[in-house]
């Protein structure tokens, strides 16, 4: 026990592993310049090249001793920035077998840029200086190896060094090629989301990587020149153009310039290495690291799990100060690029609200590094003027950034390197609705009426059933025993109250009888599932709700849901299991669309000779990534002429209802349903598709704002269904009667 115990306490922390690493690097650098020159192994071959050649003795000394003193001196800069983020919670992001290959391939996907060319421009730049630098530094590391080796073991000439410096000269080629689109694209061009966030770093750091490049093609010219431009250097197909321009030249001018682009060459490599753990280059590191660790112990639609807040001894819950973020979460504010591809997808920042997706990010990411012992510095410059004196990260986040987010996860799902920031919004909303009671006004009514009513309508929960009336294959269960049917049907507070969505709810009882499908809706019995209270950090009052509905249906023994609602259905199959709740849950889409192929449900007949658009529900798509199934069902009709809008799938843009602003009020900008009403309408449809009760209303407000709902119908696709079959049933009806 005492040995255990001890282990424990030896155990080193990461960022002294880092120190650690960091000082055997630097040993190891120090060693490959010494060895060459106790051993004096040469390569004798004519067709091979002199390293280190007309460097004098002090600047190679100079070299190795610098480069030994930036080793250490980078690994101890990185072992104090990993020192701020061991200030976070755990956050088990283990490699384990079951998650191996899906960290591999979130690993490979930022390696070989997959995710940077969902941007295809931007994708492109961004390899072009990435692979090209990455093949110069093998190049050099290789170089190194082969300085080290034994007359008999070097392997760099002959063939094998013509294709080297062949190589190396295109990979340059491709890397000046990426630094220059970087400028113009930065400077010239000048792209919105790129544009408001410029620093003076990013002018250091593409003048550091361009003075590398070019310094690295002049000094091999002057090499080549002052070698005597042998045959074989012609392999350097730009080194070799270049020095036939100083063809000629006197010796003692080119032993002078290439020695002085030698050293222009290191020192700026030398800056390179100071920028790299100091600005957000660092993210040449952090990023691909931050994509290995994306897969996590909870579904991607799921918020971070919460002890029983009836039990637990917390005495503040949510996250206010560095410290009550996860680790994790800590890591992905050193990990972010700075591209701008959330702010440019935010539906909230697009719309004229305060709200930033990237600022949320790098604002947490300036306050660990204020408060960091030693202080570091921040993800990207600051102005001098922001002052932050207090671990809290309300000292740079205002609530009304926090409140105009609509959880739509447009920020993470487009994020080329994985950061997870809906996370960080919602901890930090759970702080100020828990702890502070700091929330929009019209929430606390919808508090209320979950509390006192079980549903956010505040209506009388008697009535959740009457829907139904006059429906025969309905059934109603009380939840006080057993379910003898295959199916519960979970109609939400939407579909049970809200006159547009019974609708909805009646069409899809009529299909699932039509199918032959045995289900049951629990009426009274079913309440809200909580995902408005926990989207807006109340956590006490979904876990109120929540449990209650565990126990009913657990006691009833069910076993498969499903549900119109893509929050009830995100909520039951991803956050329920969290307390003890466990069904296979399906969404209507998916049901339905299992029910077209098994031919379960007919469509013989049923057409719908007009143009329609479907709009993606946020959590049914980038949380759940369920996109084909709402397609499918509405395109299985003939006659139907289905157009995207420009925004559309993992693109989709939300209808500002998620994240409980469906009760809030939008007094800022842009409302954000009339932006996506607007983009439906442009496509030229006469219906508007969609899966989901808040779109629907949000669509459907929008379209009559408009004021096009006369000649524009916005409803559920289990809606378009039933219509299309029914009209078919009574056409021959009323072709008789004529």
């Amino acid at each position: 026990m005492v040995t255990s115990r001890f282990a424990a306490v030896r155990r080193p922390k990461p960022h002294q592993l880092v120190l650690a690493i960091g000082v055997i690097a630097a040993l190891g650098a120090l060693a490959s310049g010494i060895i060459p020159r106790l051993t004096e192994w040469e390569d004798d071959s004519t067709v091979s090249r002199h390293v280190f050649g007309n460097v004098p003795d002090a600047v190679y000394w100079l070299f190795y001793g610098v480069i030994f003193v930036m080793l250490i001196a980078v690994a101890w800069l990185v072992s104090q920035r990993i020192r701020n983020y061991e200030r976070g919670q755990p956050d088990d992001r283990r490699t384990t077998k079951k998650n191996f290959q899906r960290r591999l391939h979130d690993f490979r996907a930022g390696v070989w840029m997959q995710t940077l060319l969902r941007d295809p421009a931007a994708g492109a730049m961004h390899a072009c200086i990435y692979f090209g630098f990455l093949v110069l530094f093998a190049a050099t590391v290789i170089l190194e190896i082969d300085h080290q080796m034994p007359e008999e073991l070097k392997f760099l000439h002959g063939g094998v060094y013509k294709g080297y410096a062949s190589t190396a000269d295109l990979a340059g080629v491709v890397f000046l090629v990426g630094i220059a689109w970087a400028i113009g694209r930065r400077y010239i061009q000048r792209p919105y989301r790129i544009r408001i966030k410029t620093k003076p770093e990013d002018a250091a750091i593409l003048a550091t990587f361009l003075v590398i490049g070019v310094t690295g093609f002049l000094v091999e010219g002057f090499r080549i020149a002052l070698d005597g431009m042998q045959p074989h250097e012609e392999w350097s197909f730009v080194g070799y153009r270049l020095a036939e321009l100083w063809d000629g030249a006197d010796i003692g001018t080119l032993v002078d310039w290439h020695r002085v682009m030698w050293i222009t060459h290191f020192v700026a490599f030398v800056v390179f290495l100071v920028l790299l753990p100091t600005t957000k280059l660092r993210h040449m590191i952090t990023s691909p690291m931050n994509m290995y660790l994306r897969d996590k112990d909870r579904p991607k639609g799921a918020m971070k799990p919460m002890p029983n807040l009836m039990e637990t001894d917390l005495e503040t819950f949510g996250a206010s100060t560095i410290e009550d973020f996860t680790w994790k979460q800590l890591f992905g504010t050193d990990a972010c690029t700075i591209c701008g591809r959330c702010t440019s997808v935010c539906p909230a920042h697009a719309t004229g609200k305060p709200l930033d997706p990237r600022e949320i990010v790098l604002k947490v990411g300036e306050v660990m590094a204020a408060t960091a012992t030693p202080p570091v510095s921040p993800p990207v410059g600051v102005d001098r003027d922001i002052t932050i004196d207090a671990n809290s990260v309300f000292q740079r986040v205002t609530s009304e950034e926090l409140w105009a987010c609509t959880t739509c996860k447009a920020c993470d799902e487009i994020c080329p390197v994985n950061i997870e920031i809906l996370d960080k919004i919602l901890d930090m909303r759970r702080y100020l609705s828990l702890m502070e009671s700091d929330f929009p006004t019209e929430l606390g009514n919808t508090y209320r009426s979950m509390e006192n009513s079980s549903n956010v309508y505040g209506m009388n929960q008697g009535e959740r059933a009457d829907w139904a009336k006059g429906l025969e294959d309905v059934a109603v269960v009380d939840g006080s025993g057993a379910l003898d049917h295959e199916y519960l049907y979970w109609v939400g507070c939407a579909g049970s109250f809200d006159d547009r969505n019974k609708k909805t709810t009646r069409a899809m009882a009529k299909l699932l009888a039509r199918a032959g499908i045995d289900f049951a809706i629990l009426g009274p019995s079913e309440l809200c599932t909580g995902d408005p209270a926990r989207r807006s950090g109340n956590e006490y009052i979904f876990q109120m709700l929540a449990m209650q509905n565990i126990e009913t249906l657990n006691g009833m023994g069910v076993k498969k849901i499903v549900t119109q609602c893509p929050h009830c259905f995100n909520t039951l199959k991803n956050e329920y299991p969290q307390l003890g709740g466990n069904y296979a849950v399906v969404h209507h889409s998916q049901l339905l669309m299992e029910l077209l192929d098994d031919g379960r449900l007919s469509l013989d007949g049923a057409s719908l000779d007009e143009r329609v658009t479907f709009h993606d529900s946020c959590y049914l798509g980038r949380h759940n990534d369920v996109y084909l199934a709402p397609r499918k069902v509405v395109g299985s009709l003939a006659g139907i002429d289905i157009v995207e809008m420009p925004r559309n799938g993992t693109r989709g843009l939300c209808c500002g209802a998620g994240g409980a602003r469906m009760w809030m009020e939008e007094r800022t900008g842009k409302k954000v349903n009339t932006e996506r009403s607007e983009e439906a309408l442009a496509t030229g449809a006469s219906r508007i598709a969609v899966a989901c009760p808040f779109c629907y209303v949000m669509m459907e407000d929008g379209v009559k704002e408009k004021q096009r709902d006369e000649d524009v119908k916005v409803q559920d696709i289990a809606e378009v269904l039933i219509e299309a079959i029914e009209a078919r049933e009574s056409a021959p009806t009323s072709a008789s009667t004529q």
